[in-house]
Formats: structure tokens, sequence, C-alpha cells
């Protein structure tokens, strides 16, 4: 699929307090980047347990975080798993961009996704994509299992839309 773009201050919070905070203590280069490395190491590992946890089947799943980019590898079982990893890794504060390497096995039509403003619902979103505002709970199926309430979503989400059905 390629390069994905997201709001790298929304989202989950997985890094611990190392990650760019503006009053950091200057270190020693070396000892700073190794810091870095191992920190984006653990963040990597808790995505990869986290997708998992989610029963998001992806094999041979590798995730490798280096600043505000995360990047992904494996086998993902159809297109909606893939992009559902995607949204889960790059829905973390800190992330800016994920870079998808994965394969899938069963082709389906890709979705459009959507990133939250200020104001929006899942129904102003399924008016916008679908033209019908009673199509929310499509949206909501879609986000599934990452989203646990339709009325929970926060400016700066990614939303999965899926095409719609003819």
């Amino acid at each position: 699929m390629g390069l994905f773009n997201f709001i790298k201050n929304a989202g989950a919070k997985i890094f611990g307090a190392g990650k760019e905070t503006k009053h950091e203590t200057v270190k020693v280069e070396g000892e700073k980047d190794q810091k870095e490395r191992e920190e984006n190491k653990r963040a990597a590992r808790k995505l990869e347990e986290t997708i998992r946890d989610l029963n998001l089947h992806v094999e041979g799943l590798r995730i490798e975080i280096e600043g505000a980019m995360a990047t992904i590898w494996g086998k993902a079982e159809n297109q909606s798993t893939r992009e559902k990893v995607i949204l889960v890794v790059g829905n973390v504060e800190g992330i800016a961009q994920v870079d998808d390497n994965m394969e899938v096995e069963n082709k389906e039509p890709e979705a459009v996704f959507h990133t939250v403003e200020t104001g929006d619902t899942l129904s102003k979103i399924a008016k916008e994509h679908y033209g019908n505002a009673n199509k929310y709970h499509e949206i909501f199926e879609a986000n599934k299992p990452m989203l646990k309430d339709p009325d929970k979503i926060y400016p700066g989400q990614v939303l999965r839309i899926p095409a719609q059905k003819q």
C-alpha cells in the first residue's frame, strides 16, 4: 500500500517518558541514541502484542520504529486486517508515518482513510462518504476492535471507510 501520514501528537500513548520532551537534559550523543533505539524497540514490541491481542492475524508480523516513522512487514489474511494494523500503528502518539510493506493473502477493495476533525461524529462521516448518516454502523464495524463505542472518536484519529457494497 505504501506510506501513510498520521497526526504525530494524536493517539494512544505507548512511548515512555524519554520520547521527545522539550526540557530534556542534554546527554552524550551515543547514550541518547541508544536509549531512543531501545525505547523504539519496546514500543514496536508493544504494538505487535496489541495487534495480536486484537486478533488481527498477520503472519510474520514485524514492526520497526525509527523517529516518528513505523515500518510494518508481514502477511495479512485480508485487506481489512492490513488496514486495521496500519491504523493501530499509526493512531499512536509519536508516530507520524507508517510505511506499509505487508502482503495480503486474500485481496479485497481498499478502504479510504478519514482523519477525524473536531465536531465529527460517525454519522457525519457516513453522510460525507456514503451520503447516508444512518450508515455510521458500517464505519463503526469496519474499525472494530480498535473502536469500542461509536461515540468515542477523537480529533486526529484515522478511521477506515470501507468501499460501499454494491
